[in-house]
């Protein structure tokens, strides 16, 4: 299923889409209407909407509605640096060591946007980036997870753009104030649930900027699997229904470009993910 969250006469529900048109499940049924409530409904709740999705013929044209981040407020949205070998080829000359180890950072939930809403330009700098990423969403609650258990957690993936300041991620160790402007972490369009792509681990990933192919990868050039993902951060704390995981970016960043091509205001970022979709967004002055 391609679970959405999405608003439409002023209303915010969540609904499945298919074939152009989205099925609201909160008319539907007793669900939840938030995403993250959903998710933490487990099984029995995707069953149902699976099945109402096979019996409804009540639909919504997808041009009709806005479409907003698939979890508006997830308890932890949390990325992987220097996951994919193609990047971190591609930073050696700028003295990144390859890392040893899983190395994430936290963006701060209020950076969250939708898939196809604008991107600030920050007033502070002009170092704005862009990273294209595959997200796994997280559906059941769970700590100290491996292997069979770790995939059962994943819900479903969508794609991710890693907005990043440069300059001021490099203020600190962690990343994380350059990673976390508001508007600087677009989510969508929807989620994928984990039953429709087996193949994650086996996606091309692509970001285009004003139309210009920039980055061209696959998820296979992941360095870790996705069950050693959740297993490293829940060995330290709870994952939870609606957390956002971003994996990582692929080779063809700006900064590593010579001379280096930033985002400028009026440039259009598209991510698109293989099995997923795209988001696409513009850069507008910072309000």
């Amino acid at each position: 299923m391609k679970l959405a969250t999405f608003t439409k006469s002023g209303r915010t529900r969540i609904g499945i889409v298919e074939n152009g048109e989205i099925l609201d499940l909160t008319v539907e049924g007793p669900f939840p209407v938030d995403m993250i409530g959903f998710l933490a409904a487990g099984e029995t709740a995707l069953e149902a909407a699976r099945s109402i999705q096979r019996k409804s013929t009540t639909r919504i044209p997808l041009s009709s509605v806005r479409l907003e981040a698939p979890v508006l407020n997830p308890r932890k949205f949390l990325a992987l640096g220097g996951s994919y070998r193609s990047h971190i080829a591609e930073v050696a000359h700028l003295g990144i060591p390859h890392p040893t180890n899983q190395t994430w950072f936290n963006k701060q939930v209020t950076c969250i946007n939708g898939p196809y809403d604008d991107i600030h330009f920050p007033r502070v700098s002009p170092t704005l980036d862009y990273e294209g990423e595959l997200a796994i969403v997280i559906g059941k609650k769970g700590r100290h997870l491996q292997g069979a258990a770790a995939r059962a957690a994943i819900a479903g993936f969508t794609v991710c753009n890693d907005v990043s300041v440069r300059e001021w991620q490099r203020r600190a160790p962690t990343g994380m104030i350059g990673k976390s402007f508001d508007t600087h972490g677009p989510l969508g369009p929807w989620i994928v649930t984990a039953d429709e792509l087996p193949n994650a681990n086996n996606l091309f990933l692509k970001t285009w900027i004003n139309g210009e192919l920039r980055q061209n990868g696959n998820t296979d050039d992941l360095i870790y699997a996705f069950e050693d993902m959740l297993a490293e951060l829940s060995t330290s704390f709870t994952l939870e229904p609606g957390d956002i995981l971003s994996t990582g970016t692929p080779a063809g960043v700006g900064v590593v470009m010579n001379p280096p091509q930033f985002l400028k205001v009026g440039d259009v970022c598209r991510v698109e993910i293989e099995g997923i979709g795209f988001i696409e967004n513009h850069v507008v002055p910072e309000p």
